[in-house]
């Protein structure tokens, strides 16, 4: 079994704005390779950890370690940062800025055009370099952006809400984009609202409330951590005498009986297949899943258990 070694380690870092305490000794790792989600409500500190990372701030304490190695200004480099409140030169041409913008990460002119070049053609935006940024729509800005961030091929890429405003298709298009760059080697770090995102896209992810740490782990192993012993449970055909629940070791909680659908919930003390077999007397089943909690369910849950 290969360990998955951590390309960020964050240790109990602290950061205060005057009396406010905008992080309070976090502590997380981002496995390298991964897509990881930075989740919370607004002003949970999310932000803050962020600029800590692009060192945009520091930390009053705490450690901030980049492939081992305590976070320098060098690491810039390895780094690419899409903010949520995008910020190019409107006056600017296009391709003019997404060059200057390529070179001041290190790129030389003639791997920026080419680079540009091919990213320009595959986001389908080539016949725009010449136009000013003023002339192109927000999604269309929002594409050049996301181009700037990630030419340079980053050991660690960080999108705050990379998806808003853009349509369906476009947010299709930037997450195969996302999942061609984990493929490719990057880590990703994923800053999102949209919990249905991280359920499709991330695999570990933290919860940042009220400036501390509340949950974090790998998606489908907290899902599972955080399930209620309910099942989707559907039929054909007619449907007999439930059991009352009192006397059976489970009870429905939910029956649509025009799409033959039933919600199950056991007390936790009977075994699935045990389960099955019990409905099994009363129904004709043709699909029997255990109910996960949505990664919305839990972050709705944690945030209220922690006001």
């Amino acid at each position: 079994m290969v360990l998955m070694s951590n390309i960020l380690e964050i240790t109990e870092v602290s950061k205060k704005f005057g009396d406010f305490t905008a992080l309070n000794s976090v502590s997380l790792s981002v496995p390298e390779g991964s897509i990881f989600g930075l989740l919370g409500p607004n002003g949970a500190g999310k932000t803050t950890l962020i600029r800590i990372i692009n060192q945009i701030l520091l930390p009053d304490s705490g450690t901030v370690l980049f492939q081992g190695k305590p976070l320098a200004k060098n690491h810039v480099e390895e780094i690419g940062y899409l903010p949520e409140e995008r910020g190019l030169y409107r006056k600017m041409k296009v391709g003019e800025q997404a060059l200057y913008l390529a070179q001041l990460k290190g790129l030389s002119e003639k791997d920026a055009k080419e680079r540009l070049k091919y990213w320009f053609k595959r986001f389908d935006i080539a016949p725009w370099w010449d136009k000013k940024v003023e002339e192109l729509s927000k999604g269309m800005q929002q594409k050049v952006q996301f181009i700037t961030t990630v030419l340079h091929q980053p050991k660690l890429l960080i999108f705050d809400e990379p998806f808003s405003g853009f349509d369906p298709i476009n947010v299709n298009l930037l997450k195969d984009e996302i999942l061609n760059l984990r493929k490719a080697g990057a880590t990703i770090i994923f800053s999102t609202h949209n919990m249905a995102s991280v359920e499709e896209l991330c695999d570990h992810f933290v919860l940042i409330n009220r400036s501390n740490k509340i949950l974090d782990g790998n998606v489908q192993t907290v899902k599972e951590a955080y399930k209620e012993n309910i099942y989707i449970v559907e039929y054909e055909g007619k449907i007999g005498a439930i059991p009352d629940a009192e006397n059976a070791p489970y009870h429905i909680l939910k029956h649509v009986e025009n799409e033959k659908r039933l919600l199950v919930k056991s007390d936790g003390e009977i075994a699935t297949n045990q389960l099955l077999k019990e409905l099994m007397k009363h129904m004709t089943i043709t699909s029997f899943q255990e109910k996960l909690p949505s990664m919305n369910d839990i972050f709705i849950q944690k945030v209220q258990e922690n006001k």
